[in-house]
């Protein structure tokens, strides 16, 4: 393929022929736990479904190219965000995280790292230009941060980790690789769960890390074979299906999005919306500068929580459920997992695919 392809078609094109060299029109799913070796083994030789798959590696590639480094997938994003972690922190290092991620993220550095004798330190991505990273073995940042959607400069606190010694490491699945680069605005490492928005159809757990250095992407790659992380062949394939049509998707999403968010502001029983599209926000500036689009995800804080009850219930074509970025409307009151400092009457929507002349409709008759 042309070096110089648009992200848009790159996902596209990227599946017209699998790494290996096959010239199938749309490559299925390789099943395989071991390969043929005679004679003399050559270390890259293909010896094990453990530490190879042809699926993995045409996928990889693409991700790699949309993010400007070398991809590694894993079995869902959480693995993908261990992985990124475990392999740069050893007792005694400081890891400072954004204290308003993701929070299985934030689950995993105290139940886990910490008791490994690792200093962790929350900081919220709307303070966290202001972080103090004296002494910082890996800056953990998250833009837009999930659920309340702030933003970081991470060209500025990437330029200030490395001063300071640390490696940056981003979780960018709200934005995914086409509507933000962080490893060309300075990271280091780039996490993604491609459960969300990059598979798109809500049929399978998936993740992956990006890195800019071939000794990171090693490091990482290392983790995945000795801990079995592996993301499996149907999940591979489903994913690099799905991907073909982020491009398509994030548009009309991102649409969807900025509509529902201007009708949600404009209702007397919502208090608060947060949406990066929305000339007001606190994160417009900033996103508007670094990330391609806005978005899918809208964050609405009703007056009460008997109102964000009753927007839930009487919408149609909005489905309940928690996880977000895929081709259906959804929302949900994230207070209910106990994991974020949000009230009960903040809903997290995240917009689909649907004609966005029924979805205003939908939710001007849910607010009515």
């Amino acid at each position: 393929m042309p070096a110089t392809l648009d992200p848009a078609s790159l996902v596209v094109e990227a599946d017209r022929a699998r790494a290996d060299g096959e010239p199938l029109a749309a490559p299925g799913p390789v099943f395989a736990s071991t390969y043929r070796l005679a004679g003399d083994i050559e270390p890259a030789a293909p010896g094990y479904g453990r530490s190879y798959n042809p699926g993995w590696q045409a996928l990889e590639a693409v991700l790699g190219r949309l993010e400007g480094g070398e991809a590694v997938t894993f079995a869902s994003g959480m693995a993908a965000t261990v992985a990124a972690l475990e392999p740069f922190l050893a007792p005694g290092d400081r890891l400072v995280m954004a204290g308003d991620g993701y929070y299985n993220t934030r689950r995993f550095a105290e139940a886990v790292l910490a008791r490994k004798g690792i200093e962790v330190r929350f900081v919220a991505t709307a303070a966290m230009v202001e972080a103090d990273l004296a002494g910082c073995r890996l800056l953990w940042l998250e833009t837009p941060s999930n659920p309340g959607l702030d933003c970081c400069d991470l060209e500025a606190l990437a330029a200030r980790a490395h001063t300071a010694g640390a490696k940056v490491a981003v979780d960018n699945t709200t934005a995914t690789p086409l509507g933000q680069t962080p490893l060309a605005l300075g990271a280091d490492l780039v996490v993604s769960a491609d459960t969300k928005a990059v598979a798109g159809h809500s049929d399978v757990l998936f993740g992956h890390v990006a890195a800019r250095e071939p000794a990171d992407a090693a490091a990482v790659r290392e983790w995945r074979n000795l801990t079995g992380a592996i993301p499996g062949a149907m999940a591979t394939f489903l994913v690099h299906r799905g991907l073909a049509t982020l491009d398509v998707r994030l548009e009309r999403m991102a649409r969807n999005a900025d509509r529902l968010a201007r009708v949600l502001a404009a209702h007397p029983r919502v208090e608060a919306v947060r949406y990066p599209g929305l000339a007001g926000d606190p994160s417009h500036a900033l996103a508007a500068r670094q990330m391609r689009g806005f978005g899918f995800l809208v964050g609405v804080t009703f007056v009460d929580v008997a109102a964000a009850r009753a927007f839930l219930d009487r919408t149609a074509l909005i489905t309940e459920a928690t996880s977000f970025g895929g081709v259906h409307t959804t929302a949900e009151q994230r207070s209910r997992w106990g994991g974020d400092d949000v009230p009960a009457r903040f809903v997290r929507l995240s917009a689909g695919i649907e004609a966005g002349d029924d979805l205003v409709a939908d939710v001007e008759r849910a607010l009515a």
